[in-house]
């Protein structure tokens, strides 16, 4: 403003025309900002809440803490055996009865410890229906729900689920409670605003708003990841606690955050309610879950492998693996065979398939379009239900070499299955195929974690039996002008994975 206003007083010394020219060209700018902020915002863009007061008085009443205790038996020290005489003796005597243990090597009596955590959750029906976290309660046998005006009733499990981390609770009362309802967590976008309520750090109801940061985020912390991240705050205690909209319906569940300091540095993630509701559902029903289950073991199709395949774009789910007493088995499913569409729903990449066929109910016919050698098709698959207990795919690491080499290609030495092979790879009796015996470390085949000691079954999904097979096939490819091949490979256990191999 001084130099505005020194540059309008008179002078007696002409000022230059090059600054007059810049003064009314800022002065130009300033007005044209000014004229710019007083036009009517955009149909896309809308303006901040002024409060959100209004929203957090509505809903406050159904957002509870948890309390919940687990009581281990404590395990005694026993005291050194210590010859009588040391000059420490009654140090370490004293040391140990303050904690009630008995001196002289003898364990006193065993006391119980309790181990106590804090959590947030939200009532979803008046009869008394609480939602939090699975890991809120863990193993707890004393789990207590906390209203807002301080009422405290135990709660019992209903049931939980440790892979989506829900877990449902009753309790019981006297009058019906304040509840709270989900909303359609799919028709929200990144940028919306979103509030969240809980118990950070045992201090009790806090309320905290900011906006959609995105959606289908995976974080790694299960087969069914698919969180909305939002940068309202969340911190521990959080957990378990309810994400709402404007609406003020519950669109996602507090979970987890990701900090390098253990607070909130906005980013938080919340188990959408689309995920949520039917788990909860299942868990109020039976008092666990009852997830679709297909028989295959799948993996993600990139754009080496779109290619081998002549699926034009990398997409579905890519067969690597068929459960023998699957339902994919006897519905035709094979594998190679990459799903592109389940029960009407699109399967963009591996991760969407789990999530689609979990939610899918037991018992259920669905029709499955897979491509197969190029060519669309679709089968029909009755579910069945997912087992717990089903093991998780894992790769040998082999730690010795085979001295013979037959032939190389793609990075990859190969010498036809011996017995001598077989026993120095530990290779499953009846697995069949070329073995290889080493890889380059500089190869394409390396960076995609081909072993030595791995066997290749299929070339583009045609078996091989010797080195010369692949060879051939991987030359065929060329005269064809294909950049790719499309390996299928064994470990030494029989799981087989596919892998996508460049030959230009």
């Amino acid at each position: 403003m001084n130099t505005a206003t020194n540059a309008l007083a008179p002078s007696k010394t002409a000022l230059p025309q090059r600054p007059l020219r810049r003064l009314a060209a800022s002065c130009f700018a300033v007005f044209t900002i000014v004229a710019t902020a007083a036009m009517p915002l955009p149909a896309y863009a809308r303006s901040a809440p002024e409060s959100f007061a209004d929203l957090a008085e509505e809903v406050t009443g159904a957002v509870v803490n948890i309390s919940a205790s687990t009581t281990v038996e404590a395990r005694n020290r026993t005291l050194p055996q210590l010859p009588p005489g040391t000059p420490f003796e009654d140090l370490f005597e004293e040391f140990f009865n303050r904690r009630g243990q008995g001196g002289n090597g003898e364990s006193g009596p065993s006391r119980p410890r309790s181990s106590n955590s804090l959590g947030s959750g939200f009532v979803i029906d008046p009869s008394g229906i609480v939602v939090t976290n699975n890991h809120v309660i863990g193993d707890a046998n004393d789990i207590s729900v906390i209203f807002p005006d301080g009422t405290r009733l135990k709660a019992e499990i209903v049931g939980k689920d440790s892979k989506v981390d829900l877990a449902v609770l009753k309790v019981k009362s006297d009058k019906p409670l304040k509840a709270v309802k989900f909303g359609d967590s799919e028709s929200i976008r990144p940028g919306d605003w979103v509030m969240a309520i809980g118990n950070p750090f045992g201090l009790g109801g806090s309320v905290t708003a900011g906006i959609v940061s995105a959606r289908g985020r995976n974080i790694d912390s299960g087969p069914y990841d698919n969180y909305i991240q939002t940068d309202a705050s969340i911190n521990k205690g959080n957990s378990g606690g309810p994400l709402f909209n404007m609406n003020g319906e519950v669109i996602g569940i507090n979970t987890a955050i990701l900090s390098p300091t253990g607070g909130s540095v906005g980013i938080g993630f919340a188990v959408p309610a689309s995920t949520a509701v039917p788990i909860i559902d299942q868990l109020r029903q039976f008092g666990e879950t009852r997830r679709g289950w297909l028989g295959v073991r799948i993996q993600n199709v990139d754009d080496a492998t779109a290619e081998a395949l002549n699926l034009g774009t990398a997409r579905g789910a890519l067969i690597a693996g068929i459960d023998e007493k699957g339902p994919a088995k006897p519905a035709g499913l094979e594998v190679g065979d990459v799903i592109v569409r389940f029960d009407g729903r699109e399967v963009k990449d591996s991760r969407d398939l789990p999530r689609i066929v979990a939610s899918s109910p037991v018992g259920k016919a669905v029709d499955v379009a897979i491509v197969r050698k190029g060519q669309e098709m679709t089968k029909q698959v009755t579910l069945g239900r997912l087992e717990d207990t089903e093991k998780q795919a894992s790769l040998q690491q082999p730690s010795t070499e085979p001295p013979s080499v037959t032939r190389q290609a793609l990075g990859l030495n190969m010498s036809g299955m011996t017995d001598e092979l077989r026993r120095r790879f530990s290779l499953k009796d009846d697995l069949k195929g070329v073995v290889i015996t080493r890889v380059d470390p500089n190869s394409s085949a390396s960076d995609k974690r081909i072993q030595a000691g791995e066997v290749i079954v299929e070339v583009n999904q045609e078996p091989v039996t010797n080195p010369a097979d692949v060879t051939k096939k991987i030359d065929d490819l060329k005269a064809q002008g294909r950049k790719s091949a499309l390996l299928l490979v064994a470990n030494a256990q029989g799981e087989v994975r596919f892998v996508a191999l460049s030959i230009e």
